[in-house]
């Protein structure tokens, strides 16, 4: 059994499309970091999540997990 949230996809892809439009020229080495741990440590830890039954949790701690290493590696 599957669960979806009616309308998610569309709002998801706009937050995408959102975020894309930015870029990330503007931000030092360090901001680009952070933000890529955080996406790759979100997308992980729902991966993780979906395997325990918690997704969003999975990709919340994932995500600050990830933006924290990101921000604090060289």
């Amino acid at each position: 059994m599957t669960r979806t949230i009616k309308g998610f996809g569309p709002v998801a892809l706009a937050a995408l499309l959102a975020i894309g439009a930015t870029g990330c020229e503007n931000m030092n080495h360090q901001q680009q970091r952070a933000l890529s741990g955080g996406a790759i440590g979100a997308a992980g830890g729902a991966v993780v999540g979906a395997m325990t039954g918690a997704p969003l949790a999975g990709a919340v701690i994932g995500g600050a997990g990830g933006a924290a290493i990101g921000g604090l590696t060289h």
